[in-house]
């Protein structure tokens, strides 16, 4: 019940941040549109988000969380705070100059990371000019992700699971009050970013001081608990960023593509990340530190227990999500994002993207557990094994996908490389018993694909019966969507329940306990 509580605390939050999210995606959308101004901030904006979903909440989170869960239960929260002074002053020193260094040769940079720019003038000057604008937020989310992790190991999870609404509000504050001022809206954008980085960092700050706990700027000392973090950090940089890592090459290939198609990309994936947002994140960031501290105290039976369970929540909420993402996806991309700049033409390709993101959906969830089961246990080698495997998959099928689906086969190979990186870290797992899946997984799970099989079928048959209705404005548009949504809840709510796979017994004792 503890995981479920901290689960709910973190997608609720989560959920919150993205209806924000989508509020700030429909604006982009009818403003921007999915041209080269476009093309140009969602470049500046994967940038430092790649870096700071990689080396900070990445592998900085998966490797520092372990170690000060492992400081708290074993050498008391004094020690496991001055741990955390340390890495803070220690993560400052780094992060600075590389702060500076990438502002001064961000076009360099740009040449790496946007190759199809080059001979795009346009293009290529506003993603360079955005870039230097928004990469100092890598700084400062970094600091933030670390306050974050040590909230989170004190089973204070909702101070870092509501910073990215801050991020949603700054951007819809930049949107709509910066543009009049700015040369364009991505540059309004792009200093919302910077905005949404100091509002976060401050917001941590304040959740610090206000939870008790004693972080203070420190000369770095590179010891014994510095040396051992870098050491996990070093494989766990690519074990633990794989699917950004797999977006990343996407961006690059995108980019050689039409004007338009980092812009699909981008508007399919923000559907594709409400559920792994929600889910994903909630089980990676409640799971973490408790699975740490159960292996720390040598407590193999809720080991085993945790992450079963985990497994099972994340199985009953990201399949019925994917199928949803499968069946109905130019329905959901038009409703939300086609209105402005962003034609029929634009959710016909962006829905094409999220048919292939959904195909992995499941796995991606289901990955965040995986790999928490290695981190946990600080081994951030073996994930690095199976990304190495998984990024070259990656990038030569997307190369090969692209001929005959465009932009949507570098979603396709997205999905598909995440069944198999699914695959490779379940055989790494093999044979540790902590690990196995116990009969309650297995039962729950038939009983999961069951009812998201119906619930598709019957979605299917619906979308299909309204297509056509949609045309007579806005409102129906909306009013159809939302028939589906509710039509799509009731059938599988009704299903897992009389199924089994979900007890309610079991709800009604989660919420007495809640109240």
């Amino acid at each position: 019940m503890k995981l479920l509580k901290a689960m709910a605390t973190v997608a609720g939050l989560t959920g919150l941040s993205r209806i924000f999210g989508f509020i700030r995606d429909i604006l982009t959308a009818a403003i921007l549109g999915a041209g080269p101004v476009a093309d140009a901030f969602f470049v500046a904006l994967k940038l430092p988000n790649f870096f700071r979903r990689v080396t900070a909440e990445g592998a900085f989170s998966v490797s520092f969380v372990p170690l000060y869960s492992e400081k708290i239960e074993k050498e008391g929260e004094e020690k496991a705070d001055k741990f955390a002074s340390n890495a803070f002053s220690v993560m400052l020193l780094f992060l600075v100059p590389f702060t500076l260094l990438a502002v001064i040769f961000m076009p360099a940079i740009m040449y790496v990371i946007a190759p199809g720019f080059h001979d795009d003038a346009l293009r290529y000057d506003l993603a360079v000019e955005l870039s230097r604008v928004t990469f100092p937020y890598l700084l400062l989310i970094s600091l933030a992700a670390l306050m974050g992790g040590v909230l989170n190991a004190h089973d204070k999870f909702a101070p870092f699971a509501a910073a990215p609404i801050f991020f949603n509000v700054s951007l819809i504050v930049a949107l709509l009050g910066f543009t009049p001022f700015t040369e364009t809206a991505g540059h309004a954008m792009a200093w919302g970013i910077a905005l949404a980085g100091l509002t976060q960092f401050i917001w941590l700050v304040y959740n610090i001081k206000k939870h008790g706990r004693r972080l203070a700027l420190q000369k770095p000392e590179f010891n014994g608990n510095i040396k051992k973090l870098f050491k996990l950090m070093g494989p766990g940089v690519i074990g633990a960023g794989v699917m950004h890592i797999n977006l990343f090459a996407d961006l690059i290939i995108a980019s050689m593509l039409a004007s338009g198609s980092i812009s699909y990309l981008y508007y399919a994936d923000r559907l594709n990340q409400l559920p792994l947002g929600m889910v994903g994140i909630a089980v990676g960031t409640a799971l973490l530190p408790m699975l740490s501290k159960a292996i720390a105290a040598g407590d193999e039976g809720r080991t085993r227990d945790l992450f079963n369970r985990a497994l099972e929540i994340c199985m009953l909420l990201a399949l019925p999500a994917s199928v949803a993402l499968f069946v109905m996806p130019e329905t959901l991309i038009s409703t939300l994002f086609e209105r402005g700049a962003f034609t029929s033409e634009d959710s016909a390709l962006a829905a094409n993207v999220l048919v292939g993101y959904a195909i992995g959906l499941p796995a991606y969830i289901a990955v965040k557990v995986f790999s928490t089961a290695y981190w946990s246990g600080q081994d951030t080698l073996s994930p690095v094994k199976v990304s190495v495997i998984i990024t070259a998959l990656n990038i030569g099928l997307s190369l090969i996908l692209i001929w005959p689906f465009g932009v949507a086969g570098i979603a396709i190979s997205t999905g598909l490389v995440g069944w198999i990186q699914l695959g490779l870290l379940y055989r790494g797992l093999k044979g540790r018993k902590v690990f196995d899946f116990d009969a309650r997984f297995k039962s729950a799970l038939f009983k999961i694909i069951f009812a998201s099989f119906v619930m598709g079928s019957i979605l299917v048959v619906f979308d299909n019966y309204f297509e056509g209705l949609d045309s007579q404005g806005e409102l129906s548009r909306i009013l159809i969507l939302g028939a589906l949504v509710l039509l799509g809840l009731i059938a599988y709510g009704v299903c897992i329940i009389a199924s089994g796979a979900v007890k309610v017994g079991e709800i009604k004792q989660y919420l007495l306990k809640k109240k």
